[in-house]
């Protein structure tokens, strides 16, 4: 951006000493003109100018025509005109030409003057090639130095900004890292704490006082168990946004999976959950299996957190012109229009529902950007949400291992924990 500026700033510096190179040197040439003419006119009339020697020819036999000092034109009151060269004949319209003007004669350009003398008038004229010379010579140094100055201030930049940005990277790694780490550390105890909880449940001698309290407990380490693993992935998608292992993925085949998985959950909340893969051919894309198991199971474990008893939740994939389409909807209270965009910000909840931490789609929406998708976010037939996304379609081999059914389940199993 610095280096841009300065390139644009150049240019208009450049152009204004042009500008007044090209002033100064046509000024010049016109005081002399100037000076010129008041000197013939000062001789009376167009006699004593001839016989000043005003016409006299250049006898260098340089080659050069029309060159400085001065070229002469003398019209006598008959109207004949005489020049000091005879192969430059002064245009009619400026043979009565007072302040200096420019005129192009045989192909070259000119400054001219003029002024009566007597009963005739006197016109003198200098060619403008030293202006045209200088400028292209002040244009050449200009196309040298620019680019120089430029790479100058590039590097200078650069350095700056690296010098500038090296404490906050260190600081955003260390962010990142104590988030892994703490997080890394917090699964253990959590683990130790939900798995004595359990014993302690099953335990015949506990009360049903007590007993409620380590139910409160375990959900409550199973949530917070839950939070933890949300960190741990955005702290790894902040850190390595290239994604891992991409492989061609059937995302009808995944979306299948994970919501034969979410069945169990959806029936004790007393949901219907159903799927549905049309569109031909398969609905293959190049992803990291990992990271598309997580999206699905977001996208479906929010679907079924949001919907009321006795709704209803959707997944489909589909494909069409070119492109795989993955979408949930529900029945629940929906996205208004204005706060869609807010979704994906991270502890953004988009009800009062403090089951969740807010975490879930800004995992989603870092998966989706990482994987090269586009959200589609909008209102389900029924009233609901509708979350889809799109990828362009691979036309690689399906992988169907068992890694893909394995990391599906394993997501919905812990969604619906």
């Amino acid at each position: 951006m610095t280096t841009a500026v300065v390139g644009i700033l150049y240019v208009l510096i450049g152009g204004v000493v042009l500008g007044l190179v090209r002033h100064d040197l046509t000024s010049a040439i016109d005081r002399r003109l100037t000076d010129t003419v008041a000197a013939l006119q000062s001789q009376g009339d167009v006699a004593s100018v001839i016989a000043g020697g005003a016409l006299e020819p250049d006898t260098d036999r340089d080659g050069h025509r029309f060159e400085a000092p001065i070229l002469v034109w003398v019209a006598a009151a008959n109207g004949t005109v005489a020049a000091s060269d005879a192969t430059a004949e002064l245009p009619l319209a400026d043979r009565r030409v007072t302040s200096p003007v420019d005129a192009t004669i045989s192909g070259t350009a000119l400054r001219i003057a003029g002024g009566p003398v007597g009963g005739g008038w006197v016109a003198v004229g200098q060619t403008t090639s030293e202006v045209t010379n200088a400028l292209a010579t002040v244009v050449l140094a200009e196309a040298l130095i620019g680019p120089v100055l430029l790479i100058a201030v590039f590097l200078g930049a650069w350095a700056v900004g690296r010098r500038v940005a090296a404490p906050i990277e260190r600081a955003h790694a260390q962010q990142l890292d104590f988030t892994a780490d703490a997080s890394h550390e917090l699964r253990t105890p959590l683990t130790v704490i939900e798995a004595e909880a359990t014993l302690a449940i099953r335990s015949a001698r506990v009360g049903s006082a007590q007993r409620q309290a380590l139910e409160r407990i375990r959900h409550e380490s199973q949530q917070m168990g839950r939070l933890v693993d949300d960190l741990l992935w955005l702290a790894r998608l902040d850190a390595a946004p290239a994604a891992p292992d991409v492989v061609p993925i059937d995302v009808g085949t995944l979306a299948t999976t994970t919501a034969e998985r979410f069945r169990a959950v959806c029936e004790q909340r007393g949901l219907t959950l159903a799927w549905r893969v049309t569109g031909s051919p398969s609905p293959v894309i190049n992803a990291p299996g990992e990271w598309l198991a997580r999206l699905v199971s977001v996208l479906v474990d929010n679907a079924v957190k949001y919907s009321p008893p006795g709704g209803e939740v959707r997944v489909g994939v589909s494909v069409r012109a070119g492109r795989v389409h993955l979408a949930v909807e529900d029945t629940g209270p929906g996205i208004p229009a204005e706060d869609r965009q807010r979704v994906f910000d991270r502890f953004h909840r988009a009800t009062d529902d403090s089951s969740g931490a807010g975490l879930g789609l800004a995992i989603a929406s870092a998966i989706v950007r990482g994987t090269g998708g586009r959200w589609e976010i909008g209102e389900a037939p029924g009233g609901g949400a509708r979350m889809a996304v799109s990828w362009a379609r691979s036309g690689g081999r399906t992988f169907t291992g068992r890694s893909v059914e394995q990391i599906a389940g394993l997501e919905a199993d812990r969604e619906g924990g």
